[in-house]
């Protein structure tokens, strides 16, 4: 029954990082960019929550849509004024702005929020599901059910609508893409709004089981980790490798020396590059010259 619970445990904590590793894949597939202020749209996501739910006392989920909404005018923001001008950069330069726009939202979240810690009101405080001895939080259950919902509406919306055709016609070739009259540049935009969105989701559904505070979006680091192990250009592989993450970091904390299960997302990225450098899911081509 103890495994069990571990299992659930980890499943919850990997449905997490592969949200986060989802927002990672989908700005890498359309933009070809490493947005590594993913984890950071997250908290900025958690932080959006609580002004919503707990300052102006909107309700649980209407403030939950707000938050979504916004953050995806903040992905496009983003993307508008700082990643647009950067198209056709030395990686590396995008690399290290999106390492700097983490800094920044970090201190923007410092200065309006405050540094001490904060929990966000939510319906599931409290609440534990039993099963014999088995017992699981509420708000475990509400992340993996929303993971779920996330995983299936991304599939129908990938597979049967034309924006999602699109976006994917835009990620493999941007060139036929404009050829054949999708606005790539809007497209871009979308992504951003998408990606940001997804991570003001995954905000909100970690807020409950863990403080708010300005440094919380370092937990990106282990959903770059997630993405890697997955294929970083495969969304299954983004919630695949999250699991895998997440299920290694709770048996390691129960069978391991203390300390070792924070190590665990960078020993088993080690691993896989080894092994496996393209990840599980390699759908990554290389391009044709």
């Amino acid at each position: 029954m103890e495994i069990l619970q571990i299992l659930i445990s980890g499943v919850s904590q990997g449905c997490v990082y592969g949200l986060i590793a989802m927002g990672f894949v989908l700005i890498y597939k359309a933009t070809e960019m490493v947005n590594f202020a993913q984890g950071e749209l997250m908290m900025l996501g958690a932080y959006f929550a609580y002004t919503f739910i707990n300052i102006l006392g909107m309700g649980y989920l209407f403030g939950f849509m707000a938050t979504v909404l916004s953050m995806g005018l903040v992905g496009v923001v983003l993307e508008r004024g700082i990643l647009r001008p950067m198209i056709g950069e030395p990686p590396f330069a995008v690399l290290m702005i999106t390492i700097g726009l983490g800094f920044v939202l970090r201190a923007i979240a410092g200065a309006v929020w405050g540094t001490e810690t904060k929990s966000l009101s939510n319906p599931f405080t409290g609440q534990v599901a039993r099963v014999g001895e088995l017992a699981v939080g509420y708000e475990n259950l509400a992340i993996i059910a929303g993971t779920t919902v996330l995983c299936i509406g991304f599939y129908l919306f990938f597979r049967f609508t034309r924006l999602g055709i699109a976006m994917q016609a835009a990620s493999q070739n941007q060139l036929a893409a404009y050829y054949v009259g999708i606005p790539v540049k809007r497209i871009y935009s979308l992504v951003w709004a998408l990606s940001a969105a997804l991570a003001a989701v995954a905000g909100v559904l970690v807020a409950p089981v863990s403080l708010l505070e300005p440094v919380m979006g370092f937990i990106g680091i282990k959903a770059f980790c997630a993405a890697i192990v997955g294929g970083f250009g495969s969304l299954p592989g983004a919630i695949l490798g999250g699991l895998i993450v997440g299920i290694a970091e709770q048996f390691a904390g129960l069978y391991l020396p203390p300390g070792f299960a924070a190590t665990t997302a960078y020993v088993i990225l080690l691993v896989m590059l080894l092994v496996r450098p393209q990840g599980l899911f390699a759908t990554m081509q290389q391009k044709k010259v």
